[in-house]
């Protein structure tokens, strides 16, 4: 129905770009989500209800449901010898069967906390003070929380499907979809500080690249036209 009688289409990746055009044979305009600049947090929430504090934790902050990946992050956080602990942020979505089986994952390791659903400066503390987000995706169509840790200054460790590497391109370290091993080997390297950018020139990216009024603007001649 909206290939055939929408007068626009608008899309937030390549990788669906192309299906539309291979599949229907239809031309679609690519124009992304944008993301603000954040205001930068100390831990305070976080510390009081998790214990937290700057750069001890490795966050993974997105919908528990299987296409998210987190049971692999889990299964190679738990080979990995570190102090710092993996933070699970974020609820389910009708997936209570995978939820349950994240959950006894999650109590086999005391360095494993699930915060359940967060926002607001609870959230913003997360994403202010972790020393590395992770996003082990098999699926996405545009990960806002991607863009969201990445304008924090965020070192991001993700899986390399299309829609990441398109969003971080050469400011995030990437590992192969769904290796577990190869996972471990990219967090054991985060871990042993083998990081090449700044916080600085992760955010000042993201947020040219993913810039609202750029945006707004795109999809403002989108209807004009």
């Amino acid at each position: 129905m909206a290939v055939k009688y929408a007068d626009e289409i608008i899309v937030l990746s390549k990788g669906v770009q192309k299906y539309f055009k291979d599949t229907y044979g239809r031309d679609t305009a690519f124009i992304p989500n944008g993301v603000n600049k954040p205001e930068i947090k100390e831990a305070d929430i976080i510390t009081t209800n998790y214990g937290l504090k700057k750069d001890d934790y490795i966050l993974f902050l997105a919908r528990i449901v299987p296409e998210k990946g987190l049971h692999y992050l889990i299964d190679a956080f738990k080979e990995t010898n570190t102090d710092k602990k993996l933070v699970i942020a974020g609820g389910a979505s009708h997936t209570n069967d995978y939820l349950e089986e994240i959950k006894r994952k999650a109590s086999e390791d005391s360095r494993i906390i699930m915060t359940g659903f967060v926002q607001g400066q609870e959230l913003e503390e997360l994403f202010s003070n972790c020393y590395l987000y992770c996003l082990p995706s098999d699926i996405e169509g545009m990960p806002i929380s991607l863009l969201e840790a990445m304008s924090y200054g965020c070192t991001c460790l993700v899986s390399d499907i299309e829609e990441n590497v398109q969003v971080c391109e050469n400011y995030a370290i990437q590992f192969k979809k769904g290796n577990i091993e190869d996972l471990k080997i990219k967090l054991e390297q985060s871990l042993n500080n083998n990081i090449n950018n700044s916080t600085t020139d992760i955010s000042n990216f993201i947020l040219e690249k993913y810039n609202w009024n750029k945006i707004v603007n795109e999809t403002m001649q989108l209807y004009k036209n």
